[in-house]
């Protein structure tokens, strides 16, 4: 039985009139509730406006829910948030969890995107959330429904954590073989990032047409912090773009890619397998020289701290940051003997193997979960 949220649900708008010491929070998309977004400068604000979250009320981002900027409040008694967010209390005949998911699931998604308003952004009012229908059974059904979405998603966290450490085994792999890249207590000589490298160059600049069938267009959200690129929600362009941008910009097989505009750093290799593809300019792509580096050795000396602490520290101040060819050109590279980079290039080797088993077991929960989703809130 279908029934609107608004049977469920009443909008709380009490606020921190009192400047009281509340913690202040934040809702994202990956986190849920979370500290650290405003710890930084809130004590300055007038927090005055703020809005209160009691333990078990709801809070999202009216323009951000469309990308899962929404959770309840089971972290303190009482937090703050943002005057931006919308908050509700929920009525006990609604499972919170049940809700959640149902919130963060695709059937939802439709309509939280049809429901929004507004001209640059989508915007969803309390008022639109409320005529949103949910799926209704008793709240005893709703748990068991929890439970088994729960059941996979922390199977999907676990697969998650292990790539996170077999990712920081590399890393620990690195130092262990070669060093800290900027201490060098090995005595390594150094070269440039452009002395190592037969061509450095980003992508177009300008605007691009795009289509929805052709060559796959990048940008620097296609790159993963993971090391992986993104192409299920890849753009495309036509046969002629694509055939201008590929004559500046030409990624190839085991070429380096790295986003260099908003989050910095993140380093992929493209892979034999992928199609040709052109790219914006929020993304460098490197052409090393073989016949003086490993491609596994510069892409995991890139993600080590010292070296990403360089780039952010050479980004440029603008609205998004962005880190110019120039400053890539000026990276520092160790240069350890050959032999030592095909080791580590052999050991990534097999641990990206261990990696993609996971991967591939995640992919198959990540489907289960879509099915079960689809399955109780369709």
């Amino acid at each position: 039985m279908k029934r609107k949220i608004g049977e469920f649900i009443k909008e709380y708008s009490v606020r921190n009139t009192t400047d009281g010491n509340i913690p202040v929070y934040s809702v994202t998309n990956e986190n849920g509730f979370c500290t650290g977004y405003f710890s930084k400068d809130v004590s300055s604000k007038d927090r005055t406006t703020y809005k209160i979250v009691p333990r078990g009320c709801f809070a999202y981002n009216p323009s951000r829910i469309n990308v899962g900027s929404v959770d309840w409040q089971n972290c303190e008694d009482r937090v703050i948030v943002s005057p931006l967010y919308v908050v509700f209390e929920v009525s006990d005949e609604l499972d919170r969890q049940y809700l959640l998911h149902y919130l963060k699931s695709d059937v939802a998604n439709a309509f939280i995107r049809a429901n929004g308003a507004g001209s640059v952004r989508d915007n969803l009012r309390f008022n639109a959330l409320s005529d949103i229908p949910i799926r209704f059974v008793p709240v005893e059904e709703q748990r068991e429904i929890v439970k088994r979405i729960d059941n996979v998603s922390d199977l999907i966290n676990k697969g998650e954590t292990i790539i996170e450490k077999i990712d920081q085994l590399v890393k620990s792999r690195f130092v262990e073989m070669f060093g800290d890249p900027i201490e060098n207590p090995r005595g390594w000589s150094y070269e440039t990032m452009k002395s190592i490298c037969k061509k450095i160059t980003d992508g177009e600049h300008g605007s691009v047409a795009r289509e929805e069938k052709g060559h796959p267009f990048l940008n620097a959200k296609h790159i993963k912090i993971s090391g992986d690129i993104d192409w299920d929600s890849v753009t495309y362009t036509s046969d002629e773009v694509h055939e201008r941008l590929y004559k500046r910009c030409n990624p190839e097989a085991d070429d380096i890619v790295m986003t260099t505009t908003g989050t910095i750093g993140n380093v992929a290799v493209v892979p034999e397998d992928s199609e040709p593809f052109t790219m914006d300019r929020g993304i460098t792509l490197l052409k090393l020289d073989k016949n003086k580096v490993k491609t596994l050795y510069i892409a995991w000396l890139l993600r080590q701290e010292a070296i990403q602490s360089i780039m952010k520290a050479n980004i440029h101040a603008s609205a998004i940051g962005h880190l110019f060819l120039n400053k890539v050109e000026q990276i520092p590279v160790m240069m350890p003997d050959m032999g030592l980079q095909d080791e580590f290039s052999s050991f990534v080797a097999q641990t990206d193997k261990s990696k993609l088993a996971v991967q591939k077991e995640l992919e198959k929960l990540e489907l289960l979960k879509k099915s079960l989703m689809q399955q109780y809130f369709g």
